[in-house]
């Protein structure tokens, strides 16, 4: 069964926010890549742009929170090396203009008393709280745990942002071989 007209418009507001962040984003893209009717934007989202922009955001952190909840390992550096290995295609879509629908929620806010601002904070702070439990989950103590879940968050937006500057995933590759490496001489050190 396909989705549904309301889903398909978040699915095309999320990919226009990927690739035109919230002022690019229109009514008329995501319709047309959604194939919604144009009197379904009010029936479906009745505060109009400002709903389907929040709406999209939160659907887009569930997804990437799920697939960060289902990360395997059974020690901190699998569950490391299998968030970069998650990650590594969607920075790698960066390199050819696209980016973090959440981001370009953070950023995209324009006197919206920090609505969007917030719905991002909400979104990239349940990344780091999974990130956490999978990684206290393998014995990593808490508290590092969530210092290393956040720079893993940092390292993927930052990623996105550096990759699509320079055209280039070796930014993503750069990071990811730090973030690798210092992780195996903390194991090794003890």
């Amino acid at each position: 069964m396909s989705p549904d007209t309301r889903t398909r418009m978040i699915d095309a507001a999320v990919d226009a926010l990927r690739h035109h962040g919230v002022a690019g984003m229109s009514f008329t893209d995501v319709l047309a890549n959604s194939g919604g009717a144009r009197g379904a934007i009010y029936h479906h989202f009745p505060d109009g742009k400002a709903q389907l922009v929040a709406e999209a955001a939160a659907h887009n952190g569930a997804e990437v929170q799920a697939r960060l909840a289902a990360l395997p390992g059974k020690t901190p550096v699998e569950v490391v090396d299998a968030f970069l290995a998650v990650i590594r295609p969607v920075v790698a879509e960066s390199t050819t203009g696209s980016g973090c629908a959440v981001a370009a929620v953070a950023l995209g806010g324009n006197g919206d008393s920090g609505q969007f601002e917030q719905i991002a904070s909400t979104v990239f702070n349940s990344w780091i709280t999974v990130l956490t439990e999978r990684l206290t989950a393998t014995g990593l103590p808490a508290g590092e745990a969530s210092d290393l879940a956040a720079t893993l968050i940092t390292v993927l937006e930052g990623a996105h942002v550096l990759c699509r500057a320079a055209g280039s995933l070796e930014p993503y590759e750069q990071a990811a071989r730090t973030v690798a490496g210092l992780l195996r001489t903390r194991n090794a050190a003890g």
